[in-house]
């Protein structure tokens, strides 16, 4: 699995702090003072940051964010699938709803896993929102939430026996 410390010079342009985004930056500063390597910048744009951390750090960083960042509230969680990565990417988008001035702001907090072995701990036990979005990302690419509750079917039927339908190498029967 690649990491994403494989990012080029064009990408790099994009990580730096933009001076008139203080909000954004006291974010991200915040998280890189207490976590340090174990949080790393992808992007930090107006309203929008996004860090890759470790799954085995994602659930400490996830609760400093809650509970000293005051993002409170997950939006969503989605997957995606690199087959030539052999990864999978899973991504929480957390916002606020305590805080006013960070309500406008989407928090990428990322992810990856092994598409082979697909493990990652749940959020739920910090943000009950995620509960049908984890199940989602179980059900449609197979990564399976460690102590989420409820790893089980409710959008395919009970008897799907093929690969999770939005992995990469799924293909319809027929064509």
């Amino acid at each position: 699995m690649t990491s994403p410390n494989n990012i080029d010079d064009k990408d790099s342009q994009i990580k730096t702090f933009e001076s008139d985004l203080p909000l954004e930056n006291s974010l991200y500063s915040e998280l890189s003072s207490k976590f340090q390597d174990k949080v790393q910048l992808l992007y930090l744009k107006p309203k929008r940051i996004k860090v890759y951390v470790d799954p085995k750090n994602i659930v400490e960083v996830a609760s400093f964010l809650k509970n000293e960042s005051g993002l409170d509230h997950a939006e969503s969680v989605c997957g995606t699938d690199y087959p030539n990565e052999n990864a999978i990417e899973v991504i929480y988008h957390l916002s606020s709803y305590s805080r006013e001035e960070l309500a406008p702001i989407i928090f990428a907090l990322s992810t990856k896993t092994d598409r082979n072995s697909s493990y990652l701990p749940s959020l739920l036990p910090l943000f009950k929102s995620v509960e049908y979005h984890e199940r989602e990302t179980y059900e449609m690419l197979g990564v399976y939430f460690q102590g989420h509750p409820r790893n089980e079917r409710f959008l395919l039927p009970e008897d799907w026996a093929d690969i999770p339908p939005l992995r990469k190498d799924f293909r319809i029967k027929g064509r």
